[in-house]
């Protein structure tokens, strides 16, 4: 580890997050707009994205059980190497199953990966940077997650609206095999556990015990994640499903390809995310847990004019206090992040970092496919 900054192995996970992300905000930018757009359904939307997040529920405990038992870096490659698979194989049956079908099949593989993934991206940290180094780590994450929000979207929707899904797709598959390949090369610290239980045994009892520790020994952990949920309910799920269906549907863009300018408006929301995990990368531990709720109360407030310009202004107005609205809930959402999963892998032991963050990504996530069917059909 090196004392005046991050080690080279930490290096190779941002690296080979950027490329993964990308592909990963690629097609799931791609993947529900082709499907609005041959359905025209808001409501057949809503309910494709809320059940392909369903399975992002279910894998993410078993994720965190598995990031705690297995080297974390063969998780992530073999992850990798798989989605790419996916998204190769969507491509050979495209034109030859029931489109709507495949969509949401080829959705749940991939919230399902995604649930595995992630717990092995936030249970590393703790063993590649040290403690007084987390908060600056986990905004670089964050940092790369919205950058790679940032260029995917944007990219993809121009991509779209010029070549197709199809291209769009094969874009995101090289981003996969890259990253798997870049993947190979880090070194996670990893101690085998030994056991004599079985695998069912091993699951259960490792899941009782992370809810143990968030139940008894953290409580505040638990809080935490039912802000999480309620944030994820109300706002996340208004902003994914309300966003594509406005810019597609609702407002008129002279000359301009509605895709495309949800691709921007995409692009706009996670540059904001990029300046609130700079910006938490800078401040460090001067913002406290404690005060997290004054940036909920930011994300809550500027909802009202987002809302009340939809019937004052013509269309490109409209869309851009949309996009000033986005930005600025971006950047008070990932400080907000930021913030609380690194307080979560401070508070975790070392061996239960992988198990309580998959709780923690569940039962916060577990809202938002309800908060997505509902504003589906609302819309």
């Amino acid at each position: 580890m090196k004392k005046n900054g991050f080690s080279r192995d930490f290096t190779l996970v941002v690296i080979g997050q950027i490329i993964s992300l990308f592909g990963n905000a690629v097609v799931r930018f791609a993947l529900p707009l082709h499907l609005l757009n041959i359905s025209q359904s808001p409501a057949l939307y809503g309910l494709v994205s809320a059940l392909a997040f369903l399975p992002l529920l279910i894998m993410s405990p078993l994720g965190g059980v598995i990031a705690d038992r297995v080297n974390k870096r063969n998780i992530m490659v073999v992850l990798d190497f798989t989605t790419a698979g996916i998204i190769l194989l969507f491509l050979l049956l495209s034109r030859q199953v029931n489109l709507v079908t495949l969509i949401l099949v080829t959705l749940i593989l991939l919230f399902s990966i995604s649930g595995l993934y992630q717990p092995s991206v936030q249970a590393s940290m703790p063993f590649l940077v040290p403690e007084e180094k987390l908060v600056q780590a986990n905004a670089m994450i964050n940092t790369v997650s919205s950058l790679a929000g940032l260029l995917g979207p944007v990219l993809g929707g121009i991509f779209y609206s010029m070549k197709g899904i199809h291209v769009v797709l094969a874009i995101s598959m090289v981003c996969f095999f890259l990253s798997a390949v870049m993947e190979i090369f880090i070194r996670i610290p990893f101690v085998k556990r030994e056991t004599d239980r079985g695998a069912f045994r091993i699951i259960f009892g490792d899941l009782k015990e992370s809810v143990r520790f968030i139940a008894k020994s953290q409580k505040v952990i638990g809080k935490v994640t039912v802000i999480i949920a309620f944030v994820n309910l109300f706002i996340s799920s208004l902003l994914i499903i309300g966003l594509p269906v406005l810019c597609t549907q609702v407002l008129e863009f002279r000359g301009a390809d509605p895709n495309q300018m949800y691709g921007y408006l995409s692009g706009i929301m996670a540059f904001g995310g990029i300046a609130g995990g700079i910006s938490a990368g800078v401040l460090g531990s001067r913002i406290k847990i404690g005060d997290t709720w004054k940036l909920i109360l930011g994300v809550a407030l500027l909802m009202f004019p987002m809302g009340g310009i939809l019937s004052a202004v013509p269309d490109m107005g409209k869309y851009m206090v949309l996009a000033a609205g986005a930005f600025l809930m971006m950047l008070c959402a990932t400080l907000f992040t930021v913030q609380t999963m690194s307080f979560i892998q401070i508070k975790t032991p070392g061996h239960l970092i992988g198990k309580v963050t998959s709780w923690v990504m569940a039962i916060a996530t577990c809202s938002q496919p309800l908060g997505q069917a509902v504003y589906g059909v609302v819309f």
